[in-house]
């Protein structure tokens, strides 16, 4: 389920001035990893994999890293070095810069969304942690890393689905679709249950989608009077819902109608506003 974010690291690190530096040979025994990575496990066969294409190419695109008392921490590029280690290199190419803390920060949460095998919500919590880390907004975050808005406020809202469903999720047991759909679920007590139905009867999207439309149609017994939702109005509620990154419920009555949109911080309540000045 590999996901990469829309800019590529190269074009990340023009920011900070990296493409013009030369590139030196360090001992690789004077490097130390990124205390700021996030990833703190790696594949052993992608390792192994990395290890013998060393060995025959050589490490082709240099690491980052930046000057420490005890030699060099690395900024970028941790699988090379882990592999250059198994590779038996004593020295590796690197560039070397002066960054701060913050910056070490910010290159490592966004390298690590450059893996391979990135799962969506690997893919949710990196957003979650650059947003928290760097204190940035959902829009700026958006425009740094080249993705839209709805893309990042979507799979982030991936999260605030309970535990165990985060889990099914993260394993492929359900796709990022299913979790997407899940979410317009309005009766949250039948979540579980809908959930083991998807799990035991291996239900695509659509099927949940349109299970979710008759289980949101169904009302308290003291309100039958109230007129149900058209087929119309359910598909614009999906439409606003894939806009805005979050639930929304259209009530539409002979008279007049209403839209209620959920958010769960004051920020997004501001970005919300901001979209529709």
């Amino acid at each position: 389920m590999g996901k990469r974010l829309g800019k590529g690291l190269n074009a990340l690190f023009n920011d900070y001035e990296v493409g013009d530096q030369t590139v030196e040979q360090i001992p690789i025994n004077e490097c130390r990893t990124n205390p700021y990575q996030p990833r703190k496990t790696f594949d052993a066969d992608a390792i192994e994999e990395l290890k013998i294409s060393i060995l025959e190419y050589g490490i082709i695109q240099p690491l980052i890293v930046r000057r420490s008392i005890k030699g060099y921490e690395i900024v970028a590029g941790e699988r090379r070095f882990r592999a250059a280690k198994e590779a038996g290199l004593h020295e590796i190419p690197a560039i070397i810069k002066d960054f701060d803390d913050r910056k070490m920060m910010e290159i490592a949460l966004l390298e690590n969304l450059q893996r391979e095998d990135l799962t969506v919500i690997e893919e949710a919590l990196a957003y979650k942690n650059l947003i928290n880390e760097l204190h940035l907004t959902q829009e700026e975050l958006s425009k740094k890393l080249g993705k839209s808005r709805s893309h990042i406020a979507n799979t982030m809202r991936l999260l605030s689905l309970p535990e165990e469903v985060i889990v099914y999720i993260n394993n492929g047991e359900l796709s990022m679709g299913h979790g997407r759909a899940l979410l317009g679920l309005k009766n949250k007590d039948k979540l579980n249950g809908l959930v083991d139905k998807i799990r035991k009867n291996n239900l695509n999207v659509r099927q949940v989608e349109q299970m979710i439309i008759e289980l949101n149609k169904k009302k308290p017994k003291q309100k039958p009077e109230k007129q149900q939702n058209d087929v119309f109005v359910q598909e614009y509620e999906m439409q606003l819902r894939d806009l805005l990154g979050t639930n929304v419920k259209i009530q539409k009555n002979k008279n007049k109608g209403k839209i209620e949109i959920e958010f769960y911080s004051d920020e997004e309540l501001e970005q919300f506003v901001r979209m529709f000045q």
